[in-house]
């Protein structure tokens, strides 16, 4: 698919950037005047529409870094309808190139990277297509900065000479896969393991590429560090539209759990089906009127069959979730796999449901337990917490307000972005 695009408005460039570009070129001994940057942002999965983590994260950024500057995507469609769904990234940036792909040929291509050193996630991304694209691009466009979203997309910028290059790692999937490799059977927990290794030894590799690598979270900077690259390190969160998730005067059911989440996703499966075994049971025998509605898109068999059991509905992919959470009492994210943050808990907070999680999964969350959320570890613990909510109202109308008052304070993406452009100043400052 051929790039497009809309006309670019004049606007001046942010302070920050403004002053590290002056002062590179007052030190070249060239006239100094603000000037817009030219920005690459490659993404592993086409960010548009903003559904899911990554392309959330993305699409902010995009959306944020064009509102001053004049940004080109590039990323890879695997289907006509992310594709045609994938062009109303044209409103938020300045161009795009998207490369159409074979779902069928890069799965072809994770297998085949199996027995080899090269990451099998890695391989799935791979189009020597959109390669020699950008390429081409680059050559063409003499960016000022470039940002790879995922370590999956790293080769396609990494040898480029010239603008300031982020890695924004925003999770080590390295630290993902290895943690999957805990809960698959055998031999598939053999094969996990073997893909997180291999992921591990490359971002060692591709965080000495860039002038500074990124994570979303203080605990994923902490992992990053610990693999030793010496490389320069930061992190901006992930943030939540607190105007689109925002509590409602509706009236909610003092018995209904909400969990939303893709339901081809193994950490947010393996976080219902045992929810369904071993939490919601101890609910019930305390709330028998209690219903789980489980919200994504993409259920597998598994999760399909959970609908089977009195008190749960599966719904399938849903046009908004928003009804859903506006219905609820609680939000369950009782996930036992978390790496970074877990964007639904956001959206809960803000949306005013109170939500029982992990340990965890709370760790990408910057707010406090028993405060803004209820932290619980086991089942029963887990099955208390929540009944806690369903029978007391006075402590579900507490938490609802200090979650929401959370997000507007820790979580917006404004503040988030503030962050994001600190860390391109620093950047540009060094590189001038």
């Amino acid at each position: 698919m051929a790039s497009t695009g809309r006309p670019i408005e004049q606007a001046e460039t942010q302070a920050g950037f403004a002053a590290a570009t002056a002062a590179g070129r007052a030190r070249a001994g060239r006239r100094t005047k603000p000037a817009r940057l030219r920005i690459l942002v490659v993404c592993h999965r086409f960010p548009f529409p903003p559904a899911g983590g990554a392309k959330v994260r993305a699409f902010h950024v995009i959306r944020h870094l064009n509102e001053r500057h004049e940004v080109t995507v590039a990323s890879m469609a695997r289907s006509d309808a992310e594709a045609a769904e994938g062009a109303g990234i044209a409103e938020h940036c300045a161009r795009y190139e998207m490369e159409r792909v074979s779902e069928t040929m890069q799965t072809a291509r994770m297998v085949l990277a199996l027995p080899t050193p090269r990451p099998s996630s890695f391989a799935f991304f791979d189009s020597a297509a959109l390669a020699r694209r950008i390429a081409a691009l680059a050559a063409r466009e003499r960016f000022d900065l470039v940002l790879a979203h995922s370590s999956s997309v790293a080769r396609y910028v990494e040898a480029l000479r010239g603008p300031v290059k982020i890695m924004d790692f925003c999770d080590m999937d390295s630290q993902k896969w290895l943690e999957y490799a805990r809960y698959k059977p055998f031999p598939l927990s053999l094969g996990y393991a073997l893909e997180g290794r291999k992921l591990e030894r490359q971002e060692r590799t591709i965080a000495h590429g860039f002038d500074v690598c990124t994570v979303a979270t203080r605990s994923e900077l902490e992992t990053l560090d610990g693999l030793g690259t010496g490389a320069a390190t930061d992190w901006f969160p992930n943030g939540v539209d607190t105007q689109y998730f925002t509590p409602t005067a509706e009236p909610y059911d003092p018995d209904t759990l909400v969990f939303v989440g893709r339901m081809d996703y193994f950490p947010n499966q393996e976080c219902m089906v045992r929810f369904c075994d071993d939490v919601f049971p101890r609910v019930r025998a305390q709330r028998p009127a209690a219903k789980l509605i489980i919200v994504g898109a993409d259920p597998t068999s598994a999760v399909r069959a959970l609908a089977g059991r009195e008190g749960v509905t599966v719904t399938g992919s849903v046009p908004d979730v928003r009804p859903y959470l506006s219905r609820a009492a609680v939000m369950v994210a009782t996930l036992n796999i978390a790496r970074g943050t877990q964007n639904k808990i956001l959206e809960g907070m803000a949306a005013g449901v109170p939500v029982v999680t992990t340990p965890l999964a709370a760790g990408g969350v910057d707010a406090h337990a028993s405060t803004h959320f209820l932290v619980a570890s086991t089942a029963d613990e887990q099955a208390a917490a929540i009944v806690r909510v369903l029978t007391d109202r006075s402590e579900r109308d507490r938490l609802a307000r200090a979650g929401r008052e959370r997000m507007l304070s820790h979580h917006t993406w404004a503040m988030s972005m503030q962050r994001l452009d600190g860390i391109v100043h620093r950047c540009l400052e060094r590189r001038a």
